[in-house]
């Protein structure tokens, strides 16, 4: 294994336990379905998806950064530019992208059959910001490639990237409480769990806004920003009104059965 990966092998997990023991003493609602099956089944599908993500994109990120560092490929590796600020733009760039990415799998109903996965759990924690469908994680994959290859980013800024994008999706999907003015001047750099959460409301109107997974500045910027959900956080429904039962919804079969059942919004 490469030290890319067992880095963020770390972070992965030490952001999961982080986050678990948090929502544990401070949590912001109360779970309507057993932890102990949402989370073996949402994880069950991260281990799926990292397997399956090796077995087809065997150099991953890193190893495409390295490609197209080594072909000249790339916004910045045909202009000079100073590493840091490379970097940083690289970052925010790929931020972006995701944010587009993001917008575009609800705007497109044969996409959006795919990423309801992530939208049809039926409390919203830590395990839901990894909990994607395969066939998402390598559409994901392939925006992300083309991605560096029209920037040729450094490769330390896919790195932290890609640490920052699975970090902040666990943290912005929390099950945490936050004290409101602390969330109010978080808002304004990251994406808070208070943020996000209204994007996993079962209106539709709430689900198609807060796009963001780490900054929220495209929200802001496209008008896609929704302070908070009509309902509360304590009340309002999450999930996906035409798909409530665990069978469909929380265990692994019917997860990855999903984007080929029912209609298609």
């Amino acid at each position: 294994m490469t030290d890319e990966a067992l880095i963020r092998m770390g972070f992965f997990f030490g952001t999961l336990g982080v986050m678990a023991l948090w929502e544990i003493l401070a949590p912001r609602r109360m779970l309507t379905v057993s932890k102990t099956v949402r989370w073996v089944n949402n994880l069950g599908l991260v281990f799926f998806n990292s397997f399956l993500s090796r077995l087809i994109f065997p150099a991953a990120l890193i190893g495409m950064a390295a490609f197209a560092d080594t072909q000249g490929w790339g916004i910045f590796n045909y202009y000079e530019t100073p590493f840091w600020l490379a970097v940083v733009i690289s970052i925010i760039a790929m931020d972006l992208t995701i944010y587009l990415q993001h917008v575009m799998v609800h705007a497109i109903p044969v996409l959006w059959r795919v990423h309801r996965v992530h939208h049809a759990d039926l409390d919203i924690d830590v395990t839901t910001g990894a909990r994607f469908h395969p066939i998402e994680i390598l559409l994901s994959m392939l925006i992300k490639f083309a991605i560096i290859v029209l920037l040729g980013p450094p490769i330390l800024a896919v790195v932290i990237f890609e640490i920052l994008l699975n970090a902040m999706a666990m943290f912005n999907h929390g099950n945490i409480h936050l004290p409101g003015r602390l969330d109010r001047l978080l808002r304004r750099i990251v994406v808070t769990p208070d943020m996000h959460r209204v994007h996993h409301s079962v209106e539709a109107d709430e689900t198609n806004s807060n796009f963001g997974f780490n900054l929220p500045w495209w929200d802001f910027l496209f008008g896609t920003y929704r302070a908070q959900p009509r309902a509360g956080h304590k009340e309002m429904i999450i999930g996906i009104r035409d798909y409530r039962t665990i069978k469909d919804v929380l265990w692994l079969p019917g997860m990855l059965w999903l984007p080929f059942r029912g209609k298609k919004c």
